[in-house]
């Protein structure tokens, strides 16, 4: 489209808003666009852009933007408008010193910059990946994540076949083809009206990151099964269980919002499955789901997390999370995982699973619990997969990168109860300890984390 100079004022704007850190980007960008209804589709489409470019390389362009004209909100919006638009795009509406600024600017190669700027990330992340990689992989880390996602797309088996889904779109002249692993999983080019299509409203896909759909792969819900969707939210992964199921069994999507279970209908409605059941609970201790404890097969507990692995969709959080926060949310999730762990019945499989790229929120949570609860032990997801006809292997773990498999940044564990943990006596059974009582606050707190906007997740169209 050609830019309009009226463009530019408007994304300095909203980046001024965004840039306070306030709430998340993608709210604060709706909540604008709302407040503007003039702005049409395309005009939205070059602002939010614009924006979220300066939210990804923010490092890099404070770093370029120490000199030039103008505010530093001003420089920052031209240079993520140059990134995205095009410098010429933009020239009409620049002053001399402006449009010479950011032609020197546009000199520089990025690899001569130093290399904390190249990596466009806080300094504090950098270090928890040093651990994990090494140099030369968190360059290419850093990159991807630095670089908007794919959109992916989940065939209801319900409805259609991968094969019959990607036909029907490219009848409708979009461009796709199947993701490498997943094997319900299809990779659309560029970003289509979905909603328009027949196929979506007659429930033949959902849009769904490709990582999110492996979780799913893990828990392997089998056909007549109870199944509990712990942190369901607007039921994303709930859809997918309930498809591998054959709408047979139950399965139960718990959540506190019922703003977002209000979400999960219309999709339920589109899907065709019948073995789903959303409900709405005040806490994990809710008598819904005490009267499930030790009667559940499978149990997938999406945490909340920090949300990094979701940095190409919310770049965002890598400013708005911090150490102190990563934290705080590492007991909550051995909490939440806790008190999950208790639905499960002898030989029942729990997955726990985050859109973290951390070792706090991860590994060393599953490592707690472990050592906690001799009577579950760990299954290793390379056999998982394999026994689901998946072909990827990330060792014991799921551990999913975006600079190595093109998917958001996912961890998930695979936890099987071995033996029936012991009874309490009557007595003891009345009794409640204070760490228990404890933990039981601290999981009712954890809970109601997921559903703020400070608790990340999944962005909602790719869950």
């Amino acid at each position: 489209m050609r830019l309009h100079g009226f463009l530019i004022g408007q994304t300095e704007t909203l980046l001024a808003e965004v840039l306070k850190f306030a709430g998340p980007a993608d709210a604060i960008t709706s909540r604008f666009f709302r407040e503007h209804p003039k702005l049409g589709h395309a005009e939205r489409g070059v602002i939010a852009e614009a924006v979220f470019a300066v939210l990804r390389r923010r490092t890099e362009f404070a770093h370029l933007a120490e000199s030039g004209a103008g505010s530093p909100t001003r420089r920052l919006t031209l240079l993520g408008l140059m990134a995205t638009a095009g410098r010429s795009a933009i020239r009409p509406f620049l002053s001399d010193a402006e449009a010479n600024w950011l032609e020197h600017v546009a000199k520089i190669d990025p690899a001569s910059l130093p290399q904390r700027v190249q990596l466009n990330l806080p300094d504090w992340i950098v270090k928890s990946l040093e651990t994990r990689f090494d140099t030369a992989e968190i360059v290419q880390l850093a990159a991807a994540l630095n670089y908007p996602a794919p959109l992916d797309l989940r065939s209801n088996p319900i409805k259609a076949s991968r094969e019959e889904l990607l036909r029907a779109l490219s009848t409708a002249g979009i461009e796709g083809g199947e993701t490498p692993f997943a094997p319900n999983g299809v990779r659309v080019t560029g970003k289509p009206a979905l909603s328009k299509l027949d196929a979506f409203k007659d429930g033949w896909f959902e849009v769904q990151d490709e990582g999110s759909q492996l979780l799913c792969s893990l828990v392997a819900p089998r056909r007549g099964e109870m199944v509990v969707d712990f942190c369901a939210g607007a039921g994303g992964k709930t859809l997918a269980l309930g498809a591998m199921m054959r709408s047979s069994g139950r399965l139960y999507a718990f959540d506190i919002s019922d703003r977002r279970l209000a979400k999960l209908k219309p999709r339920l409605a589109r899907s065709g499955l019948s073995n789903v059941n959303p409900v709405l609970i005040d806490s994990e201790h809710d008598a819904k789901i005490k009267r499930l404890i030790g009667k559940i097969d499978r149990v997938l507990v999406d945490a909340p997390c920090s949300g990094l692995g979701t940095l190409r969709r919310n770049p965002d959080l890598k400013w708005r999370q911090s150490p102190e926060s990563v934290a705080e949310l590492a007991p909550k999730q051995l909490s939440i995982l806790t008190s999950a762990a208790r639905l499960l019945k002898r030989g029942g499989r729990l997955v726990y699973a985050t859109c973290s790229i951390l070792e706090a929120e991860n590994e060393a949570v599953v490592k707690q619990f472990l050592d906690a609860h001799p009577d579950f032990a760990l299954v290793s997801a390379r056999d998982v997969l394999a026994d689901q006809r998946v072909g990827l292997d990330t060792g014991d773990y799921l551990s999913l990168w975006p600079h190595r498999h093109a998917t958001d940044g996912f961890f998930a564990a695979v936890l099987e109860r071995r033996s029936e943990p012991k009874l309490k006596t009557k007595k003891a059974a009345a009794e409640t300890t204070p760490e228990e009582s404890a933990a039981a606050t601290e999981a009712a707190d954890a809970i109601a984390k997921a559903q703020q906007p400070e608790a990340a997740e999944p962005d909602a169209t790719q869950e």
